[in-house]
């Protein structure tokens, strides 16, 4: 069997959000919408890590990232919200209880 280099390679698999965590996911964000604290959002499918990140505006970097990452699901907790700076604000194998974070009165956001 010979390798050709020109030959199509099978593409490395990727990480992405499952349709209840992606529903979960945009409700947050519809929610935060509506309050006129978040403006913008992407997502990123990578090989070891599914990123939803939420912007205040449109042109500046994330104020937060919510990850999935399986390799940690039996260590840490496959999701982590993140914050700027790359500041860890919340881990856990569940994403519910992550996004928990979010509730009203758990912490101030101060820019």
């Amino acid at each position: 069997m010979s390798l050709d280099a020109s030959a199509p390679q099978p593409s490395a698999a990727v990480v992405f959000f499952e349709r209840r965590e992606l529903d979960q996911l945009l409700r947050l964000y519809g929610r935060r919408v509506a309050a006129g604290e978040w403006r913008d959002y992407a997502i990123d499918g990578l090989r070891d890590a599914a990123v939803f990140s939420v912007f205040r505006r449109t042109a500046e970097t994330a104020a937060y990232r919510i990850e999935k990452r399986p390799s940690l699901a039996r260590r840490q907790g496959a999701w982590a919200v993140i914050g700027q700076g790359g500041v860890v604000l919340r881990r856990g194998h569940d994403l519910a209880q992550v996004l928990k974070i979010f509730d009203k009165g758990r912490f101030a956001v101060v820019e």
